[in-house]
């Protein structure tokens, strides 16, 4: 049972500013820790400052969060990672996302009159993959156990915290949602409400799952006790896991894919999630001059926004597991494919809607990364997908448990369509940047990601344009305003952006809907310098970049 102290707190501290107020960039000789919530970013700070290196740093600062941030993140969800290691200069990836359980059929859901998609709610769970993703980057790369990773948030998780403003305002948000599932209600609605910012929030549940997981390890999820009330509650209440499917999960090791942009490289991971866009959309940007443009003028907004489109159906039409693509995903950066998607970019015009490319057959998240003083970067996303996921918390368990199965489509014959066993599309991705050296050798420059479900690509586009066109440094790249386009011809503008541009784009034939209610994301990015860091922390959340 979840326990809460008040401390009073003006109201208007929890509410969200209009316009971004802007950071310096943090610089640092050793490493730097940077994300979306402070006590995480100390606590992975004070790994390194240990001796600890940055993976061990990453899954220590993602433990705490899911204490401090448990509506976006936590052994409930699914994660994905892309290390730079310093002494094999090289880039490894790794998909910590779980499959859709055994009893989880089209076939089902259709019965249930599931036509279009799949209602929030226990229908959507499937295996939770991050906690098998912790271990298993710290067994492979990292120098401290499971036990001593998650030992800082088993103490905020008994001892208790205050809660921060931009992290209580989307707590209240779900406030019904959570009144739904006495597990929830029990857990995250103290005193039978969300807590306030500045108010001091407990989860004793928590903490002692956390304790079972440090002296156990995963199996208790993955087959043991834990697992099996998480098995018992989903199926009471209608849901598709087996004990057999948190038996058989594994994180995959893959090869991430990457496009080469005036000088750099952006790296992504492949199908199951989105990453495939941000590359699709640098393609197609290639040949304009958007620094001509303008930064976040009329001409330049449209042409990325309708680049967005085009990108974004190919992901609905031909991404999804892996194992079920109608064909590679590299076919999909081909210059031929690329070309045929660009071509229907009309300078003057925004498409009401985008289908996808040919066939070609042959060949609300935490984000947060880590660099340590060998030269080892992480970029690390750890999700639920909707806030506090599907809204279920096994009683006695303190965490949510996430939604990911909302992210398959009931439309058959595509990679995406619900199957049992299938890794549904991900939101979710990680990216990183190389520099190209003159002898074509890549060198680490940056670890970067920007939360936020569907903004997530079309953010990572936005920042490092910013960046690499507009020389912005690494923390104005994440604070001047964005743009995100929803569906058809919605798109919302920051504030910043002017009336004049948002009359231009309407012209055009866009239709600009109200920014208060849209997400722009969450960014948090490092940058390797000649000698030492430099990072910055998106304004939009409460977190920070931490330096040593």
């Amino acid at each position: 049972m979840a326990a809460l102290l008040f401390v009073p707190l003006h109201a208007s501290f929890a509410q969200r500013p209009l316009t971004l107020a802007g950071r310096s960039p943090v610089y640092a000789p050793h490493g730097i820790v940077s994300t979306s919530q402070p006590l995480a970013s100390s606590a992975g700070i004070a790994v390194l400052q240990r001796g600890g290196n940055a993976i061990d740093a990453a899954v220590t600062a993602a433990a705490v969060l899911s204490v401090t941030e448990p509506m976006m993140t936590g052994i409930g969800g699914d994660m994905f990672a892309i290390i730079w290691l310093a002494k094999e200069k090289k880039l490894v990836a790794l998909n910590a996302s779980g499959r859709a359980g055994a009893l989880m059929t089209r076939e089902e859901l259709l019965k249930r009159g599931r036509t279009r998609s799949i209602p929030r709610g226990v229908e959507t769970i499937t295996v939770p993959g991050a906690l098998a993703g912790w271990q298993m980057l710290l067994k492979t790369y990292g120098s401290i156990t499971l036990a001593s990773a998650v030992a800082p948030a088993i103490r905020y998780a008994e001892d208790g915290f205050p809660l921060t403003p931009v992290i209580a305002d989307d707590w209240a948000g779900q406030a019904t949602l959570l009144a739904k599932d006495p597990g929830a209600t029990a857990t995250f609605l103290p005193n039978g409400k969300p807590p306030m910012a500045g108010e001091w929030f407990r989860n004793p549940d928590y903490a002692r799952t956390l304790r079972e997981i440090a002296r156990v390890g995963p199996s208790t999820l993955y087959g043991g006790p834990l697992g099996q009330k998480l098995v018992a509650r989903v199926q009471a209440l209608g849901g598709f896991l087996t004990l057999d499917d948190l038996k058989k999960n594994a994180p995959t090791w893959v090869t991430p894919m990457s496009v080469p942009f005036k000088g750099y490289r952006l790296w992504e991971l492949p199908p199951n999630n989105q990453g495939i866009a941000a590359l699709e959309m640098l393609r197609m940007l290639e040949p304009y001059d958007l620094k001509a443009m303008g930064h976040n003028s009329a001409a330049y907004l449209h042409t990325l926004i309708e680049a967005k489109k085009l990108a974004y159906a190919d992901l609905t039409r031909y991404v999804g597991d892996a194992d079920h693509l109608a064909m590679p995903a590299a076919n999909m950066l081909q210059d031929a494919f690329i070309t045929e998607r660009r071509s229907h970019i009309d300078a003057t015009k925004a498409m009401v809607r985008a289908d996808p490319g040919p066939l070609r057959t042959s060949s609300e998240t935490i984000y947060l990364t880590v660099a340590d003083s060998a030269g080892n970067m992480v970029s690390f996303i750890n999700s639920l997908y909707d806030e506090f996921g599907s809204g279920i918390v096994v009683p006695g368990t303190g965490f949510a448990l996430h939604d990911r199965g909302a992210g398959f489509t009931l439309e058959p014959d595509l990679p995406n369509t619900v199957a049992p066993g299938k890794r549904p599309f991900h939101t979710l991705i990680p990216a990183f940047v190389t520099k190209i050296n003159a002898d074509g050798t890549d060198a680490p420059y940056m670890s970067f990601g920007v939360m936020g479900g569907a903004m997530q690509a079309q953010g990572h586009v936005q920042v490092l344009l910013n960046m690499l066109v507009f020389g912005m440094d690494v923390q104005k790249a994440i604070d001047v305003a964005r743009f995100r386009h929803l569906n058809g011809l919605q798109v919302a503008l920051e504030a910043p952006i002017t009336d004049e541009v948002r009359a231009a784009l309407k012209a055009m034939g866009h239709d600009i809907t109200d920014e208060r209610r849209t997400q722009f994301g969450g960014a948090q990015a490092i940058v390797r310098l000649l000698k030492g860091w430099v990072g910055g922390s998106d304004p939009r959340k409460d977190g920070a970049a931490i330096g040593h």
